[in-house]
């Protein structure tokens, strides 16, 4: 029997259920950020680090067990490449917002991680199409609006860092990011739960690594403890979900989507802080959300 395409009401369904896991990946994501900053203020990364991610695998491990205990074979090495890529972002994204503008390093990680799973799809030849093209666009625009601070390039002055230091460190951060999300889309075409486990157990070993040359105690307070098992349990589910969404749909329009999680993080501050958005923010939110729906209808 001749294999039949699917039918156009299946694509769109597809697309949809696409769009939406990529979307609570953005949300989950942006949601681990802002608690993640909470926890950061009184003790360091790499023990908020750790221990979320630690929590993170403890919880895959579970899913692994009830739903594909056997190992499924050589096609996990993708995702050990995209673990280390993945803690190699942090590092860089951290280390470039401590030493450079904030309001620069964070758009450009933000709006530059979506390139590699672009560049990707394309080399697979999987291009979007007219429509989502728009779409990623605003989408990109959006994201680099609602990261940016207010007035951080006119604050640039005596004793501030050059910003091609943290110009340098956003993109690294944004390569990581992206390589990441490819090597967990990959392997997650093997087995969704053991590409997610597998990238959150390289995470921790790096981690440990880094814990161990450093001599750093990732010692953590009882108060902190439920904030970090927060931080792990979003962050966790939001890869979790990006593999989910990786076996219906084109990884590059993940990428864009799941970018969004700067939006999350800003309407969390709003709500819970009181922080002003800014008309700034409030367009580029509104724009990306629009691109978000042009990814959808195309």
């Amino acid at each position: 029997m001749r294999w039949l395409p699917p039918a156009p009401s299946e694509r769109g369904n597809t697309a949809v259920i696409t769009v939406a896991l990529a979307l609570c990946v953005a949300a989950l994501w942006g949601t681990a950020d802002f608690l993640g900053g909470f926890a950061t203020r009184q003790i360091s990364v790499l023990t908020v680090l750790f221990w979320s991610q630690l929590i993170g695998l403890a919880g895959l491990a579970v899913w692994v067990v009830a739903s594909e205990p056997e190992w499924p074979g050589g096609g996990m090495w993708p995702v050990v490449v995209g673990g280390i890529a993945e803690i190699a972002g942090l590092g860089c994204l951290y280390r470039g917002l401590a030493i450079g503008a904030m309001g620069i390093v964070a758009p450009i990680s933000a709006a530059m991680s979506p390139v590699v799973p672009l560049a990707f799809d394309l080399v697979r030849g999987h291009p979007p199409v007219t429509a989502q093209w728009f779409g990623i666009a605003f989408a990109l625009v959006g994201i680099v609006l609602v990261s940016r601070e207010p007035g951080s390039i006119r604050t640039q002055g005596v004793g501030r860092p050059p910003i091609a230091a943290g110009v340098g460190l956003a993109l690294l951060a944004a390569l990581g990011f992206g390589i990441f999300i490819v090597g967990l889309g990959e392997a997650s075409q093997e087995s969704k739960s053991w590409a997610v486990a597998v990238t959150q157990l390289t995470a921790v070993s790096v981690l440990v690594v880094a814990l161990l040359s450093t001599r750093t105690v990732p010692r953590a307070t009882k108060a902190l403890l439920p904030l970090i098992l927060a931080v792990g349990i979003f962050g966790s589910l939001g890869n979790a979900l990006i593999a989910l969404a990786a076996s219906q749909g084109a990884i590059g329009i993940i990428a864009v989507l799941s970018s969004l999680y700067p939006i999350t993080t800003i309407l969390l501050a709003r709500a819970l802080l009181q922080e002003r958005l800014g008309t700034t923010r409030t367009v580029g939110g509104l724009i990306a959300l629009g691109g978000a729906a042009l990814i959808a209808v195309g």
